[in-house]
């Protein structure tokens, strides 16, 4: 009696490999909806913080972190921004500056979380001076002066090359070295990218002008 080897068949590959497609293409387009809905929230951010610091203005008449009368307007617990000179127009500190610092660069989060433009914890000191944490796990900053801007800037750290190339777009030109929006490979703000660069070894700091 001959014996015959059990196989599959063409059809059962066929469908076999279709299903695998369908998986895979599944797989890519929730990647695809999970880093747009970062960029979305990144973008967020930054709107977010902008319209904070023109209320805030509107309201106070003064910057965010640069002002001088939060003690009278929410008791001595508030905290007063140091190094530089309240009330100058000029936030003093870096972007990144430890959550153990009461530069103005920190007040500034205090001061907008007091206000009410954007939420946090306000029960103590540290916890009101802290960066807000970006979609990626990174911070949100203020610096005065970033290289290639004028004035003020809001800047996101952590940021895929993906993401910040579709931040950046969003609201200048998607160039990392030019316009209203600069990107970083370092967290110096010290070397502006030439280009955003799609790697998992590439993360860049992004600061969009106040």
């Amino acid at each position: 009696m001959k014996r015959y080897q059990s196989g599959f068949t063409l059809i059962e590959i066929a469908i076999v490999l279709v299903i695998i497609g369908l998986l895979l293409g599944g797989v890519l387009k929730g990647q695809e909806l999970i880093t747009q809905a970062k960029v979305k929230n990144v973008a967020n951010d930054f709107n977010a913080v902008s319209v904070g610091v023109l209320g805030y203005q509107d309201r106070y008449k003064r910057l965010p972190g640069d002002d001088g009368n939060v003690t009278s307007r929410w008791g001595a617990s508030a905290p007063l921004g140091t190094g530089g000179t309240l009330d100058n127009g000029i936030i003093t500190g870096a972007y990144d500056a430890p959550n153990t610092s009461t530069l103005e660069s920190n007040a500034f989060w205090a001061h907008l979380r007091l206000a009410g433009f954007i939420g946090g914890d306000t029960s103590s000191t540290t916890e009101a001076i802290k960066q807000p944490l970006n979609a990626v796990g990174g911070i949100l900053g203020v610096q005065n002066g970033v290289t290639g801007l004028a004035g003020h800037a809001i800047c996101s750290t952590n940021l895929s090359g993906k993401i910040a190339n579709a931040v950046d777009s969003q609201f200048d030109d998607g160039k990392p070295n030019s316009g209203s929006v600069r990107g970083f490979t370092d967290n110096t703000l010290g070397t502006q990218a030439t280009v955003y660069e799609d790697s998992s070894d590439s993360l860049y700091v992004v600061c969009r002008a106040l």
